[in-house]
């Protein structure tokens, strides 16, 4: 392998991919990066074996071949060269940079003790929109439960229906639902269980003007543009009925507007206890016309504290329910409206909260988020 490639180009390169690469290994060629020079470029590759990362970059290739080299150190040494061409050639084992006046001689690995590559046949791949994909990873991959105990809810489900995309993530105490209308070409009526790690590759590698060529075959799932490739590993299993746990009978709505609502939330939080980060709060639509929630919080070894908002609107009876603050206003970052609209039923049951559109505006995605209550003690 012998080729000339800009700075840019390489760190540019070098910083898609190595992202990639995992912190600790028992595998000492997961570390490296795999360079595959060919007629007009060279291709980057990194792995941690659940998550393959390949990134094309233009060069002038002398001569076409392949070799693993450390992928942090290559990265930190291009970071500090000046902004000339890189001389980038392989001798034996070794990966050899030249930079104007600086050179370097890194040993690698040959290319054959990097792992296999997933085979993603993409003759019967579809296309999705990046700012499509974006605003749904977004929206939803907060809410993934990060225990163990139950891998199905580390993943994302990524539902694909005729002229409609969904993703879904919960943690068993929030969760979060997202669907945009799309003109998903050629997609199968599947759903996918997909790491979350992998999506957020997808979400920083793709701009949000790239249509992106998405394929499945096995166990894997590939994304593509003409220059960038992610695969992932799909999580096996059944992902549960989330539709069962979505309530349909909530009576008690309101809309309130959403940065008061998280600044007055966060003043409770400060009171509130470490562990269950709860926070009581009171509908009342008895002394005004449009109804008022007080929010208040009590932890015995701290103090207490207690504030109160006026409401957009209010309908239904009044109604005491407690939550962690922390997964409320979780859900309020991500809300893209002005205001919320939040459902209830009963201080156990299940709330509902939703962008707040107004009249006449425009819906562009279907999304709803779910926070279970916590339980209130007086």
């Amino acid at each position: 392998m012998d080729c000339i490639i800009t700075r840019q180009n390489f760190h540019a390169g070098l910083t898609a991919v190595s992202a990639g690469i995992p912190t600790k290994t028992t595998l000492p060629v997961l570390s490296n990066i795999l360079f595959d020079a060919v007629s007009d470029g060279v291709w980057m590759i990194g792995t941690d074996l659940d998550v393959v990362i390949k990134k094309w970059v233009p060069a002038e290739v002398k001569a076409p071949g392949d070799l693993t080299a450390p992928g942090k150190k290559l990265q930190e040494i291009v970071r500090e060269l000046p902004d000339q061409m890189i001389g980038m050639r392989s001798r034996g084992d070794q990966l050899e940079l030249s930079c104007g006046k600086s050179n370097f001689k890194l040993n690698g690995m040959p290319s054959h003790e990097f792992p296999e590559l997933p085979a993603v046949d993409f003759n019967s791949a579809w296309k999705v929109k990046g700012e499509d994909l974006h605003g749904l990873i977004r929206n939803t991959s907060f809410a993934v439960s990060t225990e163990e105990s139950r891998p199905i809810l580390n993943g994302i489900l990524w539902e694909l229906r005729d002229g409609q995309m969904r993703m879904v993530a919960t943690n068993g105490h929030r969760l979060a639902r997202m669907g945009v209308p799309a003109k998903v070409e050629d997609a199968p009526n599947e759903d996918f269980i997909v790491p979350p790690l992998a999506l957020q590759q997808v979400q920083r590698l793709f701009d949000a003007s790239d249509d992106i060529e998405v394929s499945h075959s096995g166990n894997h799932l590939g994304f593509r543009t003409k220059d960038t490739e992610v695969y992932t590993r799909l999580i096996d299993g059944t992902y549960p009925n989330y539709e069962q746990v979505l309530p349909k009978d909530n009576d008690k709505v309101a809309v309130v507007e959403k940065d008061g609502l998280a600044s007055a939330l966060r003043r409770m939080a400060v009171v509130a206890s470490d562990q269950t980060r709860r926070i009581r709060m009171a509908f009342n639509v008895s002394d005004k016309e449009k109804g008022n929630v007080q929010l208040s919080v009590l932890t015995p070894d701290l103090g207490e504290g207690s504030d109160e908002l006026e409401l957009d609107s209010y309908e239904g009876e009044g109604l005491e329910i407690g939550f962690n603050a922390s997964y409320f206003l979780e859900v309020l970052k991500y809300m893209p409206t002005e205001s919320v609209r939040m459902t209830f039923k009963a201080p156990e049951k299940a709330a509902t909260i939703e962008p707040a559109y107004q009249e006449g505006e425009d819906k562009p995605q279907d999304y709803i988020c779910l926070v279970m209550p916590l339980r209130l003690v007086d």
